[in-house]
């Protein structure tokens, strides 16, 4: 009887970290591998269903080290929380699941970005590990070229673009400069985070990333540790959610005409303006279509908006958190208004949707340029000299994307190409084969 891997799974206790973590583990048990996936105490309470016994994961907790009532949105706390409290815990943790497991001892450890300290211990208790990215390969491959960047003075060293001169690390990526290069601005202490997680994560044997050879070709020239085992989807057993979602928006989406709802979605971390969020809602109300608007439920009581008293929002519906995949997949979708943050990117190429870009930080800009400068499925939403994307350029541009055939016709062909790389004989299909693979010798 063969074994198959143990792997034991740690996500950063964010959702856009969670979530493509989760997918990729519902993959690895549906190929028969076992998988214990690490959830902090505050996530695990957090996301209220869990994991249930039928999904063949098994789930355990550390402490984050923060109190119930500490603000979880401040990020360097959560960090640095992180790197004191969970580490020492984690070598005992993994002697207990061994326990239980005398026969299948975890093998493997896979992390995303901000957990490579696990990959250390992992390597020290001589267990192997490997990253997934949670983020593009690009941007995880401009990770990878920071200390070169500073170096050669390309970048100084805070993460910021000197002389705004353009930055290509590799033929077939876009050009980065001062308005798309995901670190400039970032605080001093988050940069040199992601300099010292490179180190980190070259522990990792494997660095997993949730795309194709076809979205990103010209990463994988950059490391051999590169594989793309993407696009995730999520399966109909998926539990990976830190909010309760409201199913509600799919009976609602049933009775919409096909290719006619705006989808409004920011993901789990953007922070509008009470300002900006006012002109959002009076745009989605300039529009002669249904719209289906997710308003994320408050953060630690710091995102609390208010609707404009002349917002009627009867052509729309509302909800706190949505099922993203499976609204993109929905026939009455007609476009996708984005942060662009990657899980959300990744989602629509595969679902065919036409994006409408509105990034906010770091490598959404990067995924921006993808969108629509290099595969051409969407356009950009464009800031007035006050710095707000005014209500009259939301519906200028949701006009203009719903009525490009150009850009609905390359939707379609990236859909077709991204399906056809999961599928049994294509290349993420194969590069999954290979990982199981290697885990298991």
């Amino acid at each position: 009887m063969v074994i198959l891997p143990h792997f034991l799974a740690i996500p950063y206790p964010v959702q856009g970290h969670v979530n493509p973590l989760m997918q990729f583990s519902q993959i690895l048990a549906n190929h028969g591998c076992k998988v214990t996936f690490l959830h902090t105490e505050f996530n695990h309470e957090r996301s209220k269903t869990g994991v249930s016994e039928q999904d063949k994961i098994q789930v355990v907790t550390l402490p984050d080290g923060l109190e119930p009532e500490d603000d979880r949105s401040d990020i360097k706390k959560v960090l640095l929380s992180i790197k004191s409290t969970m580490p020492p815990r984690l070598p005992k943790l993994i002697e207990e699941v061994n326990a239980l497991n005398v026969d299948n001892k975890i093998n493997c450890i896979i992390v995303t970005f901000s957990m490579g300290w696990a990959l250390e211990v992992g390597h020290n208790l001589g267990i192997k590990g490997a990253l997934l990215c949670p983020a593009s390969s690009t941007t995880l491959a401009c990770a990878v070229c920071i200390p070169k960047l500073i170096e050669d003075g390309i970048i100084d060293s805070e993460g910021n673009p000197t002389k705004k001169q353009e930055i290509q690390i590799s033929p077939d990526i876009p050009m980065m400069n001062t308005t798309n290069f995901p670190w400039r601005g970032v605080d001093k202490i988050f940069f040199d985070h992601f300099v010292q997680e490179i180190q980190t994560i070259n522990f990792g044997e494997w660095w997993l990333c949730n795309t194709t050879c076809d979205l990103e070709p010209g990463v994988f020239s950059i490391s051999p540790k590169f594989l793309p085992i993407g696009p995730l989807m999520e399966s109909n057993n998926n539990k990976s959610s830190l909010w309760q979602e409201d199913s509600t928006c799919l009976d609602w989406l049933d009775k919409q005409a096909p290719q006619s709802v705006i989808y409004v979605s920011f993901g789990s971390l953007v922070v509008m303006d009470q300002n900006q969020f006012n002109e959002l809602a009076l745009g989605l109300d300039l529009l002669d279509k249904p719209f289906l608007w997710v308003v994320r439920p408050s953060n630690d009581n710091k995102v609390n908006y208010t609707y404009p008293n002349d917002f009627h929002g009867s052509k729309g519906k509302i909800v706190g958190w949505a099922p993203q995949s499976k609204i993109l997949n929905h026939p009455a979708i007609a476009c996708f208004i984005s942060h662009c943050g990657w899980n959300s990117t990744i989602e629509g190429v595969h679902a065919g949707v036409p994006f409408l870009c509105w990034p906010f930080l770091t490598d959404q800009f990067l995924n921006k340029s993808y969108i629509c400068d290099v595969w051409k499925t969407g356009l950009e939403l464009e800031k007035d000299d006050d710095g707000f994307i005014s209500r009259q350029e939301i519906k200028k541009k949701v006009d203009q994307v719903v009525g490009d055939d150009d850009i609905k016709e390359m939707c379609l062909k990236m859909k077709k190409m991204t399906i056809t790389n999961i599928e049994e004989g294509g290349q993420s299909s194969h590069n999954l084969q290979k990982f199981i693979s290697w885990a298991n010798y």
